[in-house]
């Protein structure tokens, strides 16, 4: 009777020992056949399996044609099926995990944290075993000092390649988590998935109604901040808007009829076709704004405590001014071409560098009014209530 024996498997790397085939007669005891294979196979042979994996511990059990496994005493391991697992399923990548997160306990496979990101601080932790020193806590579970609700999703990610987050977390923390581990991948789809999370930006003009809720909620001195808002279209007629920061606010098209904008900054606001007719106006400022095609008739300018409103520098082109008293007023390099300022009250007001041309002055009163450099080409300056001096215009 014959028998062929053959080598085991090595249960610390998992590499089979010995699998070159013999043949040998099988003969005298069990104690012979394993002295035999010692010789043969070069090792310290004390069991023999057969194909199946059963012990044999009488040579009586062996059968002709019988393939028997001899090892030094390692329990059984098939090494034709042992030796068949596939690459990177063997060995260090199978076996599980337990990382202690914040606190938080997640159990996953080396695997998971090694294959899809294996350039990720991750992967360089767990790929081999004692290499980066990772600390372990009384159970065994790795020690990760970060937060375990934005790990959560990184490691979902990692398991089956979706960015899955659950309502109420941050995805701006699961991206900072994804930036601390390196993982790449995941840093694009987060960068994306917060950017369309954005509400889009809402450019839409104040309405009346809104605008008087913040109105109400405001002490009346105040400075209530509009800087830079859009009320494009508004109607704002009769409001009390005492003390408020215009600058530059986008008011063009608005209705501030009957407004009292006492104090209010206007500086470098757009009023551009917007109708501030009977407006009250003292002490306004005014500096370099854009009411360019704008109604400003009867408007009140002229403050009984000397504070003089300021528009130097404005753009009132084509502007209606008709009847506004405007004593003291500075509209010094304002553009007035083509403005109306008919029946104007404009004692001592401050036109000097001034452009006036076109512009109708009929029936104003100028008197001690500087129109020093200003250029009143084709200005019409008829029906005057007081004499207009050459030497208001050169001093």
């Amino acid at each position: 009777m014959t028998e062929k024996p053959r080598g085991g498997v090595d249960r610390r790397t998992r590499q089979p020992w010995g699998v070159g085939l013999r043949v040998v007669a099988v003969y005298g005891t069990l104690s012979d056949l394993l002295s035999v294979a010692s010789s043969k196979l070069g090792i310290k042979a004390t069991s023999v399996y057969n194909g199946k994996g059963g012990l044999i511990d009488d040579i009586a059990l062996i059968r002709d044609d019988d393939v028997l496994f001899v090892c030094e005493g390692e329990p059984f391991i098939d090494p034709q099926t042992d030796s068949k697992l596939p690459e990177g399923l063997s060995g260090s990548h199978t076996d599980w995990l337990t990382l202690n997160v914040g606190g938080r306990y997640f159990t996953t496979t080396r695997s998971t944290l090694v294959n899809k990101e294996p350039d990720s601080m991750l992967a360089h932790m767990f790929k081999d075993k004692g290499v980066w020193g990772n600390k372990q806590d009384h159970r065994g579970a790795f020690l990760i000092d970060r937060s375990p609700e934005y790990f959560e999703p990184i490691l979902n990610y990692l398991r089956h390649g979706q960015l899955i987050v659950n309502d109420g977390i941050n995805l701006l923390g699961v991206l900072e988590e994804a930036r601390f581990f390196g993982i790449d991948s995941l840093i694009e789809h987060l960068e994306v998935a917060i950017k369309n999370s954005q509400p889009p930006e809402d450019h839409s003009p104040i309405s009346r109604k809104e605008f008087v809720r913040f109105l109400l909620a405001t002490p009346t001195k105040s400075e209530l901040r509009c800087q830079g808002l859009n009320f494009s279209g508004a109607d704002l007629s009769r409001l009390d808007l005492r003390y408020i920061n215009f600058k530059m606010a986008n008011l063009s098209r608005c209705n501030l009829a009957h407004a009292n904008l006492c104090c209010a900054n206007l500086e470098r606001a757009d009023l551009s076709g917007s109708v501030l007719d009977w407006a009250n106006l003292q002490g306004v400022k005014m500096l370099c704004s854009n009411a360019e095609g704008a109604s400003l008739k009867q408007c009140n300018f002229e403050d009984p405590s000397g504070l003089k409103a300021n528009l130097e520098g404005a753009n009132l082109k084509g502007v209606d001014m008709e009847g506004s008293q405007m004593t003291g007023i500075n509209l010094r390099v304002a553009t007035l071409k083509n403005a109306k300022l008919k029946n104007c009250n404009l004692r001592g007001a401050t036109l000097a560098g001034t452009d006036l041309e076109n512009c109708d002055l009929s029936g104003c009163d100028l008197q001690e009014a500087n129109l020093r450099g200003s250029n009143v080409k084709g200005a019409i300056f008829e029906e005057m209530l007081t004499p207009l001096h050459m030497s208001q215009s050169v001093r």
